[in-house]
């Protein structure tokens, strides 16, 4: 039995082929304001858990203060500050090109690293560290098809770059805080509480400015765009992400999810009929490598199914 792998990670690379998806759903949705989409994305979410949610109310009303700790950062830097300055650097890519934003999004990895070492106190195995070069090359190549980006400068460039980066830093940090969170929790619990608080926060902030007006800017399509994502790429794609990630050490779980870049570009080349050149097909192949290799990583001792020590003390 000790040789069953676990499946964890293939939830993980199922849905980050989910997300790869999104963009081809969100096109209609690009008129609406980016706070406004992510408030209904994650009220209708919340709506559709709710009845899951409450049966284990007293499990919720137990929940100590890190873990609501950890469900805030998740929620105000995953679901809201991250998709919002995702959202903004992408439509500043006048100023920088959208390959190096995409590629921007690769350092994702490290702060997953990062902050799984701080917060679930993961040790990083030697032969982790190769197969994250080569993912992060393999990205690198797929985001590049000339091998080098486009860095013109411009008035914008910083500020889309640091967006970028920020997204990055808000959703590599969240992911160990929401395993943090799945460790003590269902994942299914994780998620209906993190579209509940998302749909809060949301809502304050369009109040806090002045935006309530545009909350009722949705046409019928649009709502049913909306509801479509929920039921794709959004509410249910985050429930088998959080699935896997449960049963997943954060950072085996970063690098399956670089599926996303990987999927997006054979996407490109089979939905939209644009050929990959030579690097890209490297890129896809060490993607796939570096993939494969960490989703039959076993789980260790300090990756697998034994409590953490709580974020804020010495690992």
């Amino acid at each position: 039995m000790k040789k069953i792998l676990s499946l964890g990670p293939l939830f993980i690379i199922l849905a980050s082929f989910l997300w790869s998806l999104d963009g081809l759903l969100r096109r209609s949705l690009y008129v609406l304001p980016p706070l406004i989409i992510v408030f209904w994305e994650h009220f209708i979410g919340f709506i559709l858990l709710l009845p899951l949610l409450l049966p284990n109310w007293k499990q919720i009303s137990a929940i100590k203060p890190k873990t609501w700790g950890a469900f805030t950062w998740v929620t105000l830097l995953s679901s809201i500050l991250g998709t919002i300055l995702y959202t903004a650097a992408l439509g500043k890519i006048q100023y920088l090109q959208f390959s190096v934003i995409v590629l921007l999004q690769q350092l994702q990895p490290i702060f997953v690293v990062i902050f799984a070492r701080l917060v679930l106190g993961e040790r990083l195995e030697k032969r982790f560290w190769p197969i994250l070069i080569m993912a992060l090359t393999g990205a690198y190549l797929v985001s590049f098809p000339e091998l080098t980006p486009n860095l013109k400068t411009g008035s914008g460039t910083t500020i889309a770059a640091l967006m970028a980066i920020g997204a990055a830093f808000s959703w590599g940090s969240s992911t160990a805080f929401s395993r943090y969170a799945l460790l003590r929790l269902p994942s299914l619990t994780v998620t209906g509480l993190r579209f509940g608080l998302a749909s809060l926060l949301g809502l304050l902030i369009i109040f806090m400015t002045g935006k309530t007006s545009q909350l009722y800017l949705l046409s019928s399509a649009q709502f049913l765009t909306l509801l479509t994502i929920t039921l794709s790429t959004g509410m249910v794609a985050l429930a088998i992400y959080y699935y896997g990630l449960k049963r997943t050490p954060a950072r085996i779980s970063s690098i399956c999810e670089l599926t996303w870049p990987l999927s997006a570009v054979l996407l490109d080349y089979f939905y939209f009929h644009r050929g990959l050149t030579l690097s890209q097909w490297l890129g896809a192949a060490l993607l796939t490598l570096s993939i494969t290799a960490v989703s039959r990583f076993k789980k260790s001792a300090d990756g697998g199914t034994r409590t953490h020590k709580p974020y804020g003390t010495r690992p």
